[in-house]
């Protein structure tokens, strides 16, 4: 277990973008945790955030030119991974973002930012769909640039419709490899060892947790 991976799961239990109970998804599950990354709402939660995206960026060894994130969460996000690999790592990455809608005037098109060229990182919350990455792989290959990698928050690490997880789509189609702050195997292990906010579930929403993921889980 990582360092960055302990504070990421202290810091989304303490601005409760990590809960436990029953949730209804999108999929019609009925998950027994529920990850909010909209809840890092302050400027405190952003720094540490950056910090913990950046220490994972490095710990994969992932060699990236720009960083892009999708327009709305990955905006924020792209931000303060991008001031943390520069104030904490001496790394100065340009970053981008799209806009939902092209604008004409000004400086035109539908990425702010840094223009897109060489290796591009995506730097987003979660992988549900897969939507939003894929609009954001159509805009970097559109601009004619290489998408390499996905940077998330959470894996999931749980089937889709069918035995692989919206990550491992993503892999197996897209070629990309992706680096998440933590996943729900190593969730599960810190709260199990009593480390990092475990006192925020109890042993009942754990078993809920563990059950969960051993029926819908992937490897």
């Amino acid at each position: 277990m990582q360092d960055y991976q302990l504070r990421f799961i202290e810091l989304a239990m303490s601005r409760e973008a990590l809960r436990f109970g029953s949730f209804k998804l999108k999929s019609g599950r009925e998950s027994p945790y529920f990850f909010n990354a909209g809840l890092f709402s302050d400027g405190q939660a952003a720094a540490v955030l950056g910090q913990c995206y950046a220490a994972a960026l490095l710990h994969s060894g992932l060699e990236f030119d720009v960083l892009f994130g999708p327009a709305y969460k990955g905006i924020p996000l792209v931000t303060a991974t991008a001031v943390a690999l520069a104030e904490r790592h001496g790394r100065n990455v340009p970053y981008a973002f799209n806009r939902k809608e092209a604008k004409n005037p000004g400086e035109g098109g539908n990425v702010v930012g840094s223009p897109l060229r060489g290796r591009v990182l995506i730097v987003d919350d979660v992988i549900t769909a897969g939507t939003a990455i894929r609009e954001s792989l159509d805009i970097i290959r559109g601009s004619g640039a290489q998408p390499v990698a996905v940077a998330l928050a959470l894996d999931r690490q749980e089937r889709g419709q069918g035995a692989r997880s919206a990550v491992q789509e993503l892999e197996a189609e897209h070629g990309l490899k992706c680096v998440s702050v933590t996943t729900l195997a190593a969730l599960i292990e810190t709260l199990s060892s009593g480390a990092s906010g475990s006192s925020r579930i109890s042993a009942d929403q754990l078993t809920a947790l563990k059950a969960y993921r051993e029926r819908y889980g992937v490897s």
